[in-house]
């Protein structure tokens, strides 16, 4: 059997392209770019709480590092360096090779260097923690947004929500192709959240359902923000077989989308819609910050408003 160093060199250990010492220390040696700063994120995915135990193991490495990659992308940072501590119930070498692979193939589609990490026995669990590099001074935080601000997000939240009740019996898709694409094979938006530098003046990735993360948008920028009902994107999430309700409610509180959720001001509508343009990526305008601190109202198409209670996923709850 294998020691957990033969695994380490046998798996986790490949050529970097832009560090000066990698795996085989006893850390790794990295150089940022002159006037860069660093973007730090680190996520954990524990088996039967994040994903199923049974998961495809290679599906399971890309997204092990996509959501990670999803942090640097709100921040608009550029991947760079990441490190992986890996918890296995035994040694499936199978089950590792795959994993490695779905990892690997995420880490060099976004030109991340694999630069060190852990591996030990008990219940799986994967915590990776990623590093990224801005210019000093151009992150996009969550804190930035301004009244009038317009609400922006990518792509279509709500489809991995729909996989994920999908898989566990909540309801019955009668197409899940996307939604299951969408949960379990997450793309990062880092090209968009790299190209919204200097346009977007806040911003966050959807991990924990569009309304909460509003929420902590708006908790941090210190204002409240109303969305309206017919701007919602819910076409896609109608074609699975939903009907609208249940649509605008998983796209509201679903989770595990890992699209970008961001404030930016009228002045740069055109801007932003030229970037979706070039990106082949739909950026749909679903709202406005309001003038100052409040709920988030949902204005419906007669003209009415509710409060939205804007509340994420909660691994603690009171």
């Amino acid at each position: 059997m294998p020691s957990e160093f033969d695994l380490i060199r046998r798996y986790f250990t490949r050529p970097a392209t832009h560090t000066d010492l990698s795996i085989g220390d006893d850390a790794a040696l990295i150089g940022t770019a002159p006037g860069a700063q660093l973007a730090i994120t680190t996520d954990t995915l524990v088996a039967g709480t994040h994903f199923f135990p049974d998961a495809a193991p290679c599906g399971l490495g890309w997204k092990t590092l996509a959501v990670n990659l999803s942090d640097l992308a709100a921040m608009g940072a550029q991947p760079r360096w990441a490190t992986l501590a890996l918890t296995l119930p035994g040694i499936d070498e199978d089950w590792i090779a795959a994993f490695a692979d779905g990892f690997f193939d995420c880490a060099g589609r976004y030109g991340v260097d694999i630069v060190g990490g852990d591996t030990t026995r008990g219940p799986l669990a994967m915590t990776v923690t990623l590093f990224g590099e801005t210019p000093a001074g151009a992150a996009i935080t969550r804190s930035g947004g301004k009244p009038g601000d317009e609400l922006w997000v990518s792509g279509q939240p709500g489809l991995a929500a729909l996989g994920l009740a999908h898989l566990q019996g909540r309801i019955r898709l009668a197409d899940a192709s996307r939604a299951l694409a969408a949960l379990h094979h997450p793309t990062p938006r880092i090209e968009p959240g790299l190209a919204l530098r200097g346009l977007a003046h806040a911003m966050i990735d959807i991990s924990d359902g569009l309304a909460g993360d509003l929420g902590h948008l708006c908790e941090r920028s210190g204002l409240g923000a109303t969305l309206d009902a017919i701007a919602l994107p819910m076409a896609a999430l109608c074609e699975t077989g939903v009907d609208k309700a249940l649509a605008r409610q998983y796209l509201l509180a679903g989770g595990d989308d890992y699209e970008l959720l961001f404030a930016a001001p009228p002045s740069v509508r055109g801007n932003i819609e030229a970037l979706a343009h070039r990106l082949g990526l739909p950026f749909t305008r679903i709202g406005h910050f309001a003038a100052r601190a409040g709920p988030i109202q949902l204005r419906e198409a007669d003209g009415s408003k509710h409060t939205v209670k804007a509340s994420g996923y909660d691994h603690f709850p009171a």
